[in-house]
């Protein structure tokens, strides 16, 4: 078969438009599916215009009609779907590459990796999703639900394989909070995605090659997509109908703001330029400067305070000096601060070093943390030794930053898993999620027992002030509509929130004086609100999305059969 006798039939408005994406083959072709992903980033935050979905997916799929009359389909299929998801990591997580400017004069030449081979490899599990519906490709309806199947897969894959990268999944494309999010507590985010891919390529059934059908199976998809929406839109507003409750604990998020490329920048001779002590100073400053409550907690970021080894200078839980200075200004409230820390490993004679979350309160100067949790998923090339994971790990790790050099090569040790840390009767027991770890369903869906809020830190200012940021802090508030539990974020230089079990933001960090220049110290101090009953896919994990995906490989089948 030749791709240039393509002919299409139903929705007569559209035939041009089919005809013209399915005639498309080479360069050009590789072309608009690239521009077709980049554009997908629309979707997504900061921008969640959810309708992009619709022109770039039916795209893809059309373009995949002309590739499925090739004579090497197989091929073809795969190059378009590999441009498509490339354009689309590439536009939509380019900002990994920021983290390689923070010390741009050293690692400028390097800019490729994040900008290549980071969405080039994430792209071969589209292309070869592609690949695969092409395997099973008609001209009737069923190829909405083949394709909804085969890429959907590909994501689930995506968030599991080699540790998991489930950045912008589909199903993140709504503002979390508002009413189509809220299907995340029914059967999670990748159930979510299944619904969001098929609604996307469901307008593009109709228009086909058939030349005796009429309009009405043509319709099926999109009917189905508009009971889905319509459906799940209404449901959602209900839910949202019932207001916020909130408990009587209050929470204070506290990041000092400081910018990436001060916090652990060295000069000629080696010397850190921002003195921890100076980084300390101002997170002191903010306690003073905050309404001192008794039973509140305060928060603080991933990696809150820096160390210097060379000088002497440990990290917070062996710095005798910075826990004074904390349990002079916490008085009678807590803190929760994100801090790396490490052990003696008398086996090997190295250290064994952790990201970790801790709980202090003023006495942790004399008896130690009141409780711990070290971070179990760790992030694969920053975290995670390479040797561990990747095939000539160590070799590649040799080209990240020097910040991220030794946690590559040694790496952190992973914790035992997934932490509800207990630290007293009248402090409300929390799940701890570090950075990373705020990507994963079910690393807050299998928390026992069962916590009443969840506390996510990150270091956001790794990744600029554009995009990553805000996408990041999306998919963290999904989190909270999966689980019904409500959140406290504290994320440096990004956007510290408390978030309701729905996923509503009910405050937000307050941008405050007196910072060095450069630096963006935000605080906020307001009410934990309650968290709700345990939602279906708290109970349930997984089973709506796998009886769902089934289900649609049955529709498919049916769909081909007729």
């Amino acid at each position: 078969m030749s791709d240039t006798h393509v002919t299409s039939h139903g929705f007569t408005a559209l035939g041009p438009l089919h005809e013209a994406m399915a005639r498309l083959r080479g360069w050009p072709a590789h072309g608009i599916a690239f521009l077709l992903g980049a554009f997908t980033t629309l979707a997504f935050a900061p921008f969640h215009i959810t309708p992009v979905l619709i022109v770039s997916f039916t795209g893809l799929l059309w373009m995949m009609d002309g590739a499925r009359a090739r004579r090497r389909y197989g091929r073809v299929a795969f190059a378009r779907g590999w441009w498509f998801a490339f354009g689309f990591f590439l536009v939509s997580m380019h900002w990994v590459a920021f983290a390689f400017l923070v010390d741009a004069a050293a690692h400028l030449y390097l800019i490729w990796m994040p900008l290549l081979l980071l969405p080039g490899g994430m792209a071969i599990l589209w292309g070869l999703a592609a690949a695969l519906s092409a395997n099973f490709w008609s001209a009737s309806p069923s190829r909405i639900f083949v394709f909804a199947f085969a890429f959907t897969l590909a994501e689930w894959t995506r968030g599991h394989l080699f540790g998991g990268f489930p950045w912008n999944l589909p199903g993140t494309t709504f503002v979390p909070g508002g009413a189509l999010s809220q299907g995340a507590s029914v059967g999670g985010v990748y159930w979510l995605t299944l619904l969001v891919i098929f609604g996307a390529v469901a307008p593009a059934a109709l228009v086909d090659t058939r030349e005796s059908k009429g309009l009405v199976t043509r319709l099926v998809p999109s009917l189905m997509a508009v009971v889905l929406v319509a459906s799940g839109w209404a449901w959602g507003a209900q839910r949202l109908a019932v207001p916020t409750k909130f408990t009587e604990q209050s929470v204070v998020l506290m990041d000092a703001g400081i910018p990436q490329n001060q916090k652990w920048a060295r000069d000629e001779a080696g010397e850190m330029k921002t003195h921890p002590d100076i980084l300390l100073r101002r997170y002191i400053e903010l306690l003073g400067a905050t309404e001192d409550v008794p039973g509140d907690v305060v928060i603080w970021p991933e990696g809150a305070l820096t160390f210097d080894l060379r000088r002497g200078i440990k990290p917070l839980l062996r710095n005798a000096n910075a826990l004074d200075a904390i349990s002079g200004w916490i008085n009678d409230r807590y803190l929760i601060a994100g801090t790396v820390r490490y052990e003696d490993d008398p086996e090997t004679g190295y250290l064994s070093w952790y990201n970790s979350l801790a709980v202090l309160d003023r006495t942790s100067s004399r008896s130690g943390h009141l409780a711990l949790y070290d971070k179990h998923r760790l992030v694969p090339m920053g975290e995670l030794s390479a040797a561990r994971i990747l095939p000539f790990g160590e070799q590649l790790a040799a080209y990240l930053p020097n910040a991220m050099q030794q946690q590559a090569l040694a790496g952190y040790q992973p914790g035992p898993g997934p932490g509800v840390p207990f630290v007293n009767d009248a402090f409300p027991p929390f799940l701890a999620m570090i950075c990373y770890e705020g990507l994963f369903p079910e690393i807050s869906s299998k928390a026992r027992p069962r916590p009443d809020w969840i506390v996510q830190i990150s270091i956001d200012s790794w990744f600029g002030g554009g995009i990553g940021p805000a996408q990041h802090y999306a998919q963290n508030r999904y989190r909270a509509i999966e689980t019904g539990l409500p959140m406290a974020r504290v994320a440096s230089r990004g956007v510290s929130a408390i978030i309701d079990g729905k996923g509503r933001e009910t405050l937000r960090g307050a941008i405050q004086a007196g910072d060095p220049e450069g630096w963006r110290s935000s605080v906020a101090r307001g009410p934990l609100p309650k968290p709700l009953v345990p939602t279906h896919y708290e109970r349930n994990g997984g089973a709506y999305f796998w009886l769902t995906w089934a289900l649609f490989a049955l529709l498919a089948f049916v769909f081909w059969r007729r």
